[in-house]
Order: structure tokens, then C-alpha cells, then sequence
């Protein structure tokens, strides 16, 4: 396992970036928005991993609630995995609570799950199975 993506929420990904671009250097190579989690992404590698920052499409998405409560920052930790079927199912046996029970699509079409923060001293933890064609 590795870590594949820190994610970072941000009001505005636009002025997020004049940090982590203009100030750091970082390149945003990948933008998108991802209608089933109301999220517009920004992906900008670092390393072997990525920041993923995240700015909410509207209201009632998770960021944006998250932004309410906490602010901006750190939002979630994510682990690449090989099987993420198998990584929820050994999860669940050691009766981890689970956001997802089952693999969804994320991000640059990648399967993802994520972990209640409960299970994990407080942090979000989020699957990811990367496409092979990636």
C-alpha cells in the first residue's frame, strides 16, 4: 500500500492554487468535478503520491459541511490498495465501521470506499483502486 492522494478542502480551488502552485511550484494536472459526491477536484502530484484539493459544488455536499464545521485543511488520507473488494471485506471482519460498504467511482475514474474516521483515531481514510489503464 501506498499513499495515493492527500485530500484538501478549500472553498476555491482557484485561489487554493496560488499556494500550491505559484508558492510551492506544484502542477494542477488533472481538474474535474465529480457529480455523485458534489465535488470539482484538483489533482497536483508531488512525489509518488498527489494533494487532491476539493471545493464543493454546492450546499449539501460533504465538503461543503465540512468547511462549515472544521474550515479548510486536511480532509481526508488515501491509501492506494491492489484490491479494494478485499481491503473492505478483511475491513468489515475486524469490524471497522465503514462509510461505504461497497466500491464506488471517484476521481479520474478510480474505485473508491472510504473509512469512518471513527475506525481510524479520527481520519478519514479513503480506498483507492487505481485503474490499470492509468
Amino acid at each position: 500500500m501506498k499513499i495515493d492522494h492527500l485530500g484538501i478542502a478549500t472553498r476555491g480551488i482557484e485561489e487554493a492554487l496560488r499556494f500550491w502552485e505559484d508558492a510551492l511550484g506544484l502542477e494542477n494536472v488533472h481538474t474535474e468535478t465529480v457529480d455523485d459526491q458534489k465535488v470539482r477536484v484538483a489533482m497536483l502530484p508531488l512525489g509518488e503520491s498527489r494533494i487532491e484539493l476539493l471545493e464543493p459544488t454546492s450546499d449539501d455536499s460533504p465538503i461543503s459541511r465540512f468547511l462549515d464545521k472544521r474550515g479548510g485543511g486536511l480532509h481526508h488520507i488515501a491509501i492506494r490498495v491492489d484490491d479494494i473488494e478485499a481491503a473492505l471485506a478483511r475491513l468489515k471482519e475486524k469490524g471497522m465501521r465503514l462509510i461505504d460498504e461497497s466500491p464506488r467511482i471517484g476521481a479520474e475514474g478510480c474505485r473508491v470506499a472510504f473509512v469512518h474516521p471513527s475506525a481510524a483515531n479520527g481520519v478519514l481514510l479513503e480506498l483507492v483502486q487505481n485503474d490499470p489503464a492509468l
